[in-house]
């Protein structure tokens, strides 16, 4: 009887181990920078090249980074929203092009618009690594210490929008008016 609970426990088992996979949502992909201090970097500027972007350059404000690229198919599609929360105000959006030729990316926005306050360019992917980005679009919330607060990997869609992203902005925005 006992060599035949052993098997059968064991069955148990991974049936829960397969349960509890399968009803994760394979977009959440946790990051281990979550409450940690946002990766340093200066870049480029897309749109002038001469002139930099640091992380650095915005300490003390609450602020979002888009990672995206013109060759990217679902950074088409959450495009239309980006310019939508853009001109809603309620958070800056910065650009982190990444692995992309600098004319695509300026005809790209052009042609579709242009959300970003400012786009920095990683041509070769190091801050993207730094961020530990695993393919565009990725988007973080970063606060005014510098401190990612909220990832998201995949298109930002409405609801996230609404219901991770807002909510975040709102209470960091009051957790540091309050300081």
């Amino acid at each position: 009887m006992l060599r035949y609970l052993v098997p059968l426990g064991l069955f148990i088992v991974l049936v829960v181990f397969l349960a509890i996979g399968l009803g994760r949502d394979p977009r959440e992909v946790p990051s281990p920078l979550i409450n940690k201090a946002a990766p340093t970097f200066r870049l480029p500027q897309l749109n002038d090249p001469s002139k930099t972007f640091s992380a650095e350059d915005m300490r003390g404000k609450v602020w979002v980074l888009n990672v995206w690229a013109s060759w990217c198919v679902s950074c088409r599609d959450e495009h239309p929203l980006l310019l939508e929360y853009a001109k809603a105000g309620a958070v800056p959006i910065y650009g982190l092009n990444w692995k992309d030729k600098r004319e695509d990316a300026l005809a790209w926005l052009n042609d579709l618009g242009d959300p970003y306050v400012v786009n920095a360019v990683d041509l070769d992917g190091r801050v993207a690594i730094d961020y530990g980005v695993y393919g565009a679009p990725e988007t973080y919330l970063i606060d005014q210490s510098g401190v990612i607060r909220h990832k998201h990997v995949g298109p930002v869609t409405r609801n996230v929008w609404k219901d991770k992203f807002m909510p975040l902005v709102q209470q960091l925005n009051r957790e540091g008016a309050s300081r």
